[in-house]
C-alpha cells in the first residue's frame, strides 16, 4: 500500500494511507500531494485518487442521528492571507464573529443573536444571558451573527480573518467534540457549535500562559474554522508526550491535552534570551495547532519600527535609522 504525503506552505504531513490522506485533502485542498509513482508534487485538486476515495468512503453521508450541527461544505481560498467560503443548502446556517463576513449571496440573510448562536436554549432568556456572559468574559461581542440560507439551491458566504494568516478547518467529531483555542482565533462555524469558556485550572498558567485565565471552548459535532498568523503546524502528541512552545504560538489543542507553563531557563536567559519569562508545556495525548507568527509579535515589531522612525531613545534621532540600515533616502 502506497504512503501519501501532503504539503501546506512548505510544511510536510504524513505518511498517511489513501483514506486518511483523502480526508485531510478534503478538509484543506489548498496544498500538494505526493506518493510513490509521482514524478513531482501535485496540487491536491488534480489528484484523481483522492476524488475516487472520497466518492467511495464519503458519498455525502447523512448526519448522525444525534448530530446537532448543520452539515456544511466549504473551500479555503488564498495562500498567505486566506478566507473560507461556505456553501449552504436551504435552511442551513453558519455563525461567525461580528465583522468577519467578506461577501455573501443575496439569498443569505444576516441576523445578530444574543449569545453564541448555537441554537441551544433558544427559548430560555437565562440560557441566552449565560451564553452572552461567557462571550463577554473572553472579550468578544455579546452578539453573534447568524447567516441563514432562505432561498433555493446553493448559496455562498465567505469569512476573512482580521489579520494576515491562515484558516484552520476542524471537524469537532474528530477531536471528541471539544477544542480549546485562543480567545481571538475563532472565525466561524456551522450552526449548532457551542462557543464557551475554558478556565485555566492552575494560577501560574493563567497569569503567564499568554492567554490569561480564560480561553475559548468550542463544543459540538460540526465544522469550526480558526485563523492564525504565519505558517500553521499540526502536531499529534502521544500519551505523556510533551512539547515546549512559546506561549503566543499556541493556537488550539484538543480537550485531552494538558497545558502548563514553565520558567524559561535561569535569570540570565529570562532577562536576555528574548523568549519571555515562561513558555507553555503541552502534554498529550491529542492534537495541537501552532502558529509561527502570533499577532502580538507582529504588532510588537510594528510598534518598535514606529518608535525607531520617531527617533525615540536615540541621540541621533532619525539619523540613527540610516546608520542601522532600517531606512534609506
Amino acid at each position: 500500500m502506497n504512503q501519501w504525503y501532503l504539503s501546506y506552505g512548505g510544511q510536510q504531513m504524513g505518511p498517511y494511507d489513501l483514506q486518511r490522506a483523502s480526508e485531510e485533502a478534503r478538509l484543506n485542498p489548498n496544498g500538494f500531494a505526493w506518493t510513490e509513482g509521482f514524478t513531482e508534487w501535485k496540487p491536491i485538486p488534480e489528484v484523481i485518487e483522492f476524488k475516487q476515495a472520497s466518492a467511495v468512503a464519503v458519498a455525502a453521508p447523512p448526519p448522525a442521528p444525534n448530530q446537532r450541527a448543520d452539515v456544511i461544505d466549504f473551500e479555503i481560498r488564498g495562500h498567505e492571507m486566506q478566507f473560507v467560503e461556505i456553501e449552504l443548502d436551504p435552511g442551513e446556517c453558519a455563525i461567525a464573529e461580528a465583522g468577519a463576513m467578506m461577501y455573501k449571496d443575496p439569498s443569505i440573510e444576516m441576523d445578530s443573536v444574543f449569545g453564541d448562536g448555537s441554537g441551544k436554549d433558544e427559548g430560555s432568556f437565562m440560557g441566552k444571558l449565560l451564553g452572552a456572559g461567557k462571550r463577554l468574559l473572553t472579550s468578544e461581542s455579546l452578539f453573534t451573527t447568524v447567516f441563514q440560507h432562505t432561498g433555493t439551491g446553493k448559496a455562498h458566504v465567505a469569512f476573512a480573518a482580521p489579520y494576515p494568516g491562515n484558516v484552520i478547518p476542524v471537524n469537532l467529531q474528530t477531536v471528541n467534540g471539544k477544542l480549546v483555542c485562543q480567545k481571538d482565533s475563532f472565525l466561524c462555524a456551522a450552526r449548532g457549535v457551542s462557543i464557551g469558556i475554558e478556565f485555566q485550572r492552575k494560577i501560574l498558567t493563567g497569569l503567564f500562559g499568554g492567554e490569561g485565565f480564560i480561553m475559548q471552548k468550542l463544543e459540538g459535532d460540526g465544522l469550526v474554522f480558526m485563523h492564525a498568523g504565519g505558517t500553521i503546524v499540526e502536531r499529534q502528541l502521544g500519551p505523556g508526550e510533551t512539547l515546549h512552545v512559546d506561549t503566543g504560538c499556541v493556537v488550539a489543542y484538543e480537550g485531552s491535552v494538558d497545558m502548563d507553563i514553565q520558567q524559561a531557563g535561569g535569570i540570565k536567559t529570562m532577562l536576555f534570551g528574548g523568549e519571555g519569562l515562561f513558555f507553555a508545556i503541552l502534554r498529550g495525548p491529542g492534537k495541537v495547532w501552532l502558529q509561527s507568527l502570533p499577532f502580538s509579535r507582529l504588532a510588537g515589531r510594528m510598534l518598535m519600527a514606529t518608535r525607531r522612525d520617531k527617533g525615540e531613545g536615540s541621540v541621533l534621532g532619525g539619523l540613527g535609522g540610516l546608520i542601522d540600515g532600517d531606512n534609506s533616502f
